[in-house]
């Protein structure tokens, strides 16, 4: 058996070219008149795109290192002028040292801006009375609809939520006993499956923001259907949708503060002064003891029946 196979695979090795097609045709003289019809030959012209195919985006996508969005940042940087390093200036100075060292300037923005969306779900979990799945889910979801746009985010968000919602009905009424890891294993195989299946319709959609998915959102929409489950654990399924429906609002305004041009470039023009205002936002929002503003509505007539 091992001489048969030497004996096949011998060509090969000695006659490459010959195996695989690629031998070379003999040179042949070009004419006069063939040279002058390969001269008055036109170029074929591009053929135009087929009918039908995915709508062109418009969206700005803050999370790649296009010439649109990294361009623009690179611009306002030299457009600014510095004074110096001390007292007022660090930050500024590091910035255009870590750009000109080859970090995208619109990663800089991002980082700096995520203090900036934690403190604003803090604040609207806090003050506000916005329930929502934690902090970090939403803003993770609010980085995922600067990536994909927040259609198609909010659409794969709630494959996720509907199928680990089911997942997890279907398993208490089949009465199936598992543990916690395996059971929560199974239900993101099940939630992958879903995603899937929600992908598989990109023929029929046709969308850019749809088509040009790419895996690291997707993988933190997958990944985060555990806290989901976590979240959902002694309650109602129609208290997790509501949950569901804040976390999105809460989602969508980060995503605004994230994809608003102005906060993107005052972010990357004067980064200790939003940061410092981000500190001391959180700080004084933290010794705030009152009501939130829901609970006030929700109380609105037992407070003014006291006064």
């Amino acid at each position: 058996m091992k001489k048969f196979l030497l004996l096949f695979l011998l060509p090969f090795f000695m006659f490459p070219a010959v195996a695989f097609g690629q031998v070379p045709t003999s040179s042949a003289t070009a004419t006069e008149s063939a040279e002058a019809t390969a001269s008055t030959t036109p170029e074929p012209s591009p053929t135009p795109p087929p009918a039908g195919g995915p709508e062109p985006s418009l969206r700005v996508d803050i999370t790649k290192t296009t010439e649109v969005t990294v361009g623009r940042l690179e611009q306002i940087l030299r457009d600014q002028e510095l004074g110096p390093v001390l007292p007022f200036h660090p930050l500024k100075y590091a910035i255009r040292a870590t750009i000109d060292a080859g970090v995208p300037p619109n990663t800089i923005v991002l980082l700096l801006l995520l203090p900036l969306v934690v403190a604003v779900i803090a604040a609207a979990r806090h003050v506000i009375g916005l329930r929502g799945f934690g902090i970090f889910l939403p803003a993770s979801l609010a980085i995922v609809f600067a990536a994909i746009g927040p259609v198609v985010g909010i659409g794969l968000f709630m494959v996720i939520v509907l199928t680990s919602t089911g997942a997890r009905l279907m398993l208490r009424k089949l009465k199936v006993k598992l543990q916690y890891l395996p059971r929560m294993a199974l239900i993101l195989w099940m939630v992958v499956g879903g995603v899937l299946l929600t992908l598989f319709l990109a023929p029929i959609i046709r969308h850019s923001d749809f088509t040009s998915v790419s895996i690291f959102p997707v993988l933190i929409l997958v990944l985060l259907a555990e806290d989901f489950s976590k979240v959902q654990l002694g309650k109602s399924p129609r208290t997790a949708i509501e949950l569901a429906s804040e976390t999105i609002i809460l989602s969508l305004v980060s995503y605004l503060f994230l994809t608003f041009e102005s906060i993107q470039e005052y972010a990357l023009l004067y980064p200790e002064t939003l940061l410092l205002a981000v500190a001391l936002f959180n700080f004084i929002m933290g010794r705030y003891v009152g009501l939130r503003f829901i609970e006030y509505w929700r109380f609105r007539r037992l407070i003014l029946k006291e006064k």
